[in-house]
C-alpha cells in the first residue's frame, strides 16, 4: 500500500536533495578535516548508499523490486569489481602512463581546463562537459548490435534498487571510464574537485536505480534522476531507448529524447529475453552469445 501521509509526501519531495546535500557536507567536511579526498569521497557516497537504502525500506516505490539476498550478493560483486576495483586499475595504470607520455612529449593537455575557476563551478562544467559524450555513447550502445550485447547486462533486472546500478559488463565499463573520466584525468583536474563530482555521480546513480518513491519536480528539467530513468529501464525498447543522461537529463531535452509519462507509471523491466542468465559469471559470457538478449 501506498504510504500517502504528509510526512510520505514532505519525504518524498525532500529526500533526494537532502541526500545529495548531505553527502557533500560529509564530503568537504572530512577533506577538510585532513581525510585524503579519496577516503572522503567515499565516505560521503556511503552514507548516500545508507540514507537511500533506509528509504527504500520505509518508502519504497514498489513492494515488488525489493531484491532477495541472491540479487545482492550478484550486485554486490558487480559493485566491488566492476565499480571500484577496475575503475582503480585503470587509474594507476592506464591514466598515470598516458598522462606521463603526453607531458614527455609536450602535450600541455592541462591548459584545456579553467582551473583557476572556484571548485563548485568545476563541477558543475564538468557534470555538464563529460555527460555530453557520455550521451552519445549511451545511445550507440542502444542502437548497435554489438555493443548492445554488452549493455544489456545493465539491462537485465526486472526490477530497481540502488545497489544493481553497479552491474555493468567490464568492458563497457571500461569503455565509459575512457569517455567520461580519462579525459578529464588528463587534464589535471584537482582531487577535490573530481572527488565531489564523484560524490554527486555515486549518489545520483545510487537514487536512479533506487525503490524509492520520491518526486523531484522542476529537477526532473536537469537531473537525470529516478522518475525518469525507470522508464529507460521498460522492457519496451520505445521507452527504453530515451531518457540517455548519465547525471544530466538536458543532452535529452535538446535532442528530444526525454520522456516522463504522467498518466501511467512505468511496466515490465528489463530484456525481452526474461531468461536471459542473471549470475555475474554467467554474464560476463553473455555479450559473446548471439541474439540471448532477445533484440
Amino acid at each position: 500500500m501506498v504510504n500517502t501521509s504528509v510526512g510520505a509526501k514532505i519525504m518524498s519531495a525532500a529526500s533526494y536533495p537532502a541526500v545529495i546535500m548531505l553527502g557533500f557536507a560529509v564530503y568537504t567536511t572530512l577533506a577538510k578535516l585532513g581525510l585524503s579526498v579519496t577516503v572522503a569521497s567515499y565516505v560521503g557516497a556511503l552514507v548516500g548508499a545508507i540514507l537511500i537504502t533506509l528509504l527504500e525500506i520505509n518508502l519504497p516505490y514498489r513492494q515488488d523490486w525489493i531484491p532477495d539476498a541472491r540479487e545482492i550478493g550478484v550486485d554486490a560483486l558487480y559493485m566491488i569489481t566492476v565499480q571500484v576495483a577496475l575503475p582503480f586499475f585503470v587509474s594507476i595504470s592506464i591514466v598515470v602512463a598516458l598522462s606521463d607520455y603526453l607531458k614527455g612529449n609536450g602535450y600541455a593537455v592541462q591548459r584545456i581546463w579553467p582551473h583557476d575557476i572556484p571548485v563548485a563551478a568545476q563541477v558543475c562544467l564538468m557534470l555538464l562537459v563529460a555527460d555530453f559524450p557520455r550521451y552519445w555513447l549511451h545511445r550507440a550502445f542502444h542502437k548497435f548490435k554489438p555493443m548492445w550485447r554488452f549493455h544489456a547486462v545493465h539491462h537485465s533486472p526486472h526490477h530497481l534498487y540502488w545497489l544493481n546500478v553497479g552491474r555493468f559488463h567490464p568492458i563497457e565499463k571500461a569503455i565509459q571510464y575512457a569517455v567520461d573520466a580519462l579525459p578529464f584525468a588528463l587534464m589535471g583536474l584537482s582531487k577535490e574537485v573530481l572527488g565531489a563530482y564523484f560524490v554527486f555521480y555515486a549518489i545520483n546513480g545510487f537514487f536512479q536505480h533506487s525503490n524509492c518513491r520520491v518526486h523531484l519536480g522542476p529537477l526532473n528539467y536537469i537531473v537525470s534522476g529516478p522518475e525518469l530513468h525507470r522508464w529507460h529501464h521498460s522492457e519496451l525498447s520505445k521507452e527504453s531507448d530515451t531518457n540517455f543522461g548519465n547525471n544530466l537529463i538536458i543532452w535529452d531535452l535538446l535532442f528530444g529524447t526525454r520522456i516522463l509519462p504522467r498518466d501511467r507509471s512505468v511496466g515490465p523491466l528489463g530484456l525481452v529475453n526474461r531468461q536471459y542468465p542473471t549470475s555475474f559469471f554467467a554474464q560476463m559470457k553473455s555479450p559473446f552469445i548471439k541474439d540471448l538478449e532477445g533484440g
